[in-house]
């Protein structure tokens, strides 16, 4: 297993506050990991025993995907959770006991994160890129634990939270604009850094 699968599996363990992010995470790495199709196509029927290597092949892959999932899956959970589905057959019968434990977004969970997207302020002379990018995975937190915020708003709160000496640019965008446009804004906030950087600020 490589170390960067290690890293994110080691990352997220689900539980009721954070399971959405864990879900998310186990789909990137079995989409990376090609494994991802357990979860979607149902196992191939077992060829028989003289069968020939290309009849086997769908079988063989299906199963081998399988059981690699399912490490993937209890190498991420908890001690409790790992002994209540390590005798269970197929991975999507894991993912499908865990949607049903904690498949619902908490209520706390939902608040946290969408208090952290409102709350989280850029301190003046910090890198804007570095603030507009922890202000994305604040957003994509909210929306994995059931929150739906429009552009318009999403671009508000990006705006409030830029630090006072985007002043200037805050004004401008404002101005400028007849309709928010969330791209728009990432894309003035990136050519804001470059100016930035290119006057020593």
């Amino acid at each position: 297993m490589s170390n960067p699968i290690i890293t994110l599996l080691a990352t997220e363990k689900p539980d009721g506050d954070n399971y959405a992010k864990w879900k998310s995470n186990m789909n990137i790495l079995l989409v990376c990991e090609d494994y991802k199709f357990v979860l979607v196509e149902e196992c191939p029927q077992e060829p028989a025993v003289n069968a020939s290597k290309t009849a086997r092949e769908p079988y063989d892959r299906w199963i081998k995907a399988n059981n690699k999932a399912k490490c993937f899956m209890l190498a991420s959970m908890s001690d409790v959770l790992h002994k209540k589905h390590e005798e269970m057959e197929t991975a999507y019968e894991i993912m499908e006991s865990l949607e049903a434990i904690f498949g619902a977004p908490s209520e706390k969970a939902h608040l946290d994160a969408v208090r952290a997207f409102m709350n989280d302020k850029m301190k003046k002379g910090s890198s804007v890129k570095a603030h507009v990018l922890n202000m994305i995975d604040h957003l994509h937190d909210a929306e994995l634990n059931g929150a739906r915020i429009d552009e318009a708003t999403q671009v508000g709160i990006i705006l409030e939270s830029l630090s006072p000496d985007c002043h200037e640019f805050v004004n401008n965008f404002v101005m400028n604009k007849k309709k928010s446009n969330f791209t728009k804004l990432m894309n003035d906030l990136q050519n804001l850094e470059s100016a930035n950087k290119r006057r020593g600020g």
